[in-house]
């Protein structure tokens, strides 16, 4: 047993769409979300600063005294993942590996659509972890650079979101995909849209729900679960004031008691 809190950092609002699947998975857990709104959006970044900013967050969570740090953005999974994993005594997990298992266990997947940022997209970290378990699986990458900043502007269900998810999904349409996976943890924000385009012939994954899935399991592997009978507590600590993050927060938390502090990192 373990009662120390679990770590999570993104870039912004994306990854609250984790958090919100890890505190129904693990309801016993307590949480540390770190919103690197100062620095968003991390997607258009280079390799070299991706990971120097990672770095920075991890220290930061190791600071609060946490037992584990899942890193819910695509980006940083894609391109920091692998060289910070050796640097810390703790686990640290992205959100790739957790989805590709998911894959790995569903039948007749010939062809997965990946939609991701820029930045994630031009690592191909999706593909290679998919044909490294899949080899016989193609895979369809679309870069969808509007749709983090839009997600952080509160723009997930208007005219020009509809034109935009429009737009991007279209190769998923043509190529006919078995699944989609929503390769940027800002993209579940937009899934009725996506939903929409697509019909419901296309398993739409996020990532969110697979990563909970797999924490649950480490934290039983690893003996580390908090078994406290009590009320969990969550934080949300922003490195920047951001009105849209507060309100995207009260919306996807809206059922749990968080509190929220600003930190100059």
């Amino acid at each position: 047993m373990d009662n120390r809190p679990i770590g999570i950092f993104d870039s912004g609002v994306g990854g609250l769409t984790v958090f919100s699947e890890i505190i129904k998975a693990l309801p016993t857990e307590d949480i540390i979300y770190l919103g690197d709104t100062k620095q968003f959006p991390y997607g258009n970044k280079s390799k070299n600063t991706i990971i120097e900013l990672t770095k920075k967050n991890i220290e930061f969570l190791i600071k609060k005294n946490v037992k584990l740090v899942v890193i819910a953005c695509g980006t940083a999974t894609s391109q920091a993942l692998k060289e910070v994993k050796g640097l810390y005594q703790i686990p640290i997990i992205g959100i790739i590996k957790p989805t590709v298992m998911f894959l790995q266990n569903k039948k007749n997947i010939k062809r997965v659509g990946i939609m991701a940022t820029t930045g994630t997209i031009r690592s191909n970290s999706w593909e290679k972890e998919i044909k490294k378990e899949m080899p016989k699986v193609e895979v369809i990458n679309r870069s969808c650079p509007l749709l983090a900043p839009m997600a952080e502007e509160g723009w997930t269900n208007n005219d020009i979101a509809k034109l935009t998810i429009k737009e991007y999904v279209k190769i998923f349409q043509e190529k006919v995909v078995d699944a989609l996976v929503l390769g940027c943890t800002h993209y579940p924000l937009f899934y009725n849209l996506i939903r929409d385009e697509l019909g419901k012939n296309i398993d739409i994954i996020d990532t969110g729900k697979q990563v909970a899935k797999h924490l649950g399991d480490l934290l039983v592997k690893e003996k580390i679960e908090n078994q406290l009978n009590r009320v969990p507590e969550y934080q949300i600590i922003l490195t920047d004031m951001e009105k849209e993050f507060l309100i995207m927060a009260n919306n996807l938390l809206k059922n749990y008691k968080s509190n929220i502090y600003f930190v100059n990192m």
